[in-house]
């Protein structure tokens, strides 16, 4: 591979190659080598000038990915002719439904051994999904009488916690029983909130990605 001397070029293309060898090897199965061996001849040190570790090549594949999340919320959040209600079913089924939601549980990294990894996907649920995206919904659903919530600002935080990390089942190595039995509490404390937006299609899809990360332990 002849040097590129563009160096977001360089790393779109690290990027690319570290996104599909995490999808077909699994993150923990991927070497900083058969990256290098992927891009037909990028010398390690220019991977290394770009990203201090295989890690910080995760968090910077998981943030595109995270991108393109944030870029359904946006399409839902301002999808007009729904109430702020629907808005939130739509968010839950649309989200967990996407076919790259297989692949991301196929590579499925270990969080605990991936403390950057956790922290961006717990920063981007505080710091932006949630303010940006959930809670323009949840005010939606207070104006429009769908919705009731005191403190919303804390109830967006709260919901989008326990659906990216919680009922997760990367997060905490659950199986898929204790996906299941997540997923039972999760709907119970939803309810508790007025909020029956969740169901059995949405169970089922849990219980295919929970089933899909269990295989590739």
């Amino acid at each position: 591979m002849a040097r590129n001397k563009n160096p977001e070029e360089t790393v779109n293309l690290i990027l690319e190659a570290s996104y599909h060898l995490f999808i077909e090897k699994g993150y923990e199965r991927t070497s900083i080598q058969d990256i290098i061996d992927r891009l037909g001849g990028l010398s390690k040190g220019a991977i290394y000038h770009h990203f201090r570790s295989k890690e910080d090549i995760l968090v910077a594949v998981i943030e595109r990915i995270t991108d393109m999340s944030n870029a359904l919320l946006l399409e839902i959040r301002d999808r007009p002719g729904l109430t702020g209600k629907e808005k939130l079913t739509s968010i839950f089924w649309e989200s967990i439904r996407r076919p790259i939601q297989d692949k991301i549980f196929t590579a499925a990294p270990n969080f605990f051994d991936s403390p950057g990894l956790l922290f961006a996907l717990l920063h981007d649920t505080v710091e932006n999904a949630a303010p940006n995206y959930l809670l323009p919904i949840l005010q939606q659903g207070i104006d429009d009488g769908s919705i009731e919530a005191e403190c919303p600002e804390q109830l967006a935080e709260l919901i989008l916690f326990v659906a990216n990390v919680w009922i997760n089942p990367m997060i905490f190595d659950d199986s898929v029983e204790d996906a299941v039995r997540k997923f039972r509490v999760f709907d119970k404390m939803m309810r508790g909130f007025g909020l029956d937006i969740l169901d059995e299609r949405m169970l089922e899809r849990l219980k295919e990605l929970a089933e899909i990360y269990n295989k590739r332990k």
